[in-house]
């Protein structure tokens, strides 16, 4: 891996639980860590489903080892939102690749 080659920044978010002022549960997003990485791999693939139309982009992400990301965290990208589908240890906890998957609905 080569620090120049990880031209992107991701921000990893976990959810946590809270109540509101009624007492039911809502999920909120709070950022993790903010890593530089490398966009890998990006494909996008269209599924006809019971929701309708989906596009679904699959993405890796290379980047330097972060201990602690599982695949309930989610990842943020210029503007877009990745669910983690996969993480690969690179090495003896030098680097990683997340998989992850952005699902965009067509009404």
């Amino acid at each position: 891996m080569r620090a120049g080659s990880m031209d992107a920044t991701i921000v990893v978010q976990r959810v946590a639980t809270t109540r509101n002022a009624a007492g039911t549960p809502v999920e909120t997003w709070s950022d993790l860590v903010t890593l530089r990485a490398q966009v890998i791999q990006s494909s996008t693939e269209e599924f006809i489903r019971g929701a309708g139309a989906q596009d679904l982009t699959a993405t890796v992400f290379r980047t330097w080892f972060y201990p602690g990301i599982s695949n309930a965290d989610r990842i943020v990208c210029a503007g877009e939102t990745y669910d983690v589908k996969e993480i690969k240890e690179l090495g003896r906890r030098q680097g990683m690749d997340i998989r992850a998957v952005s699902v965009s609905t067509e009404a």
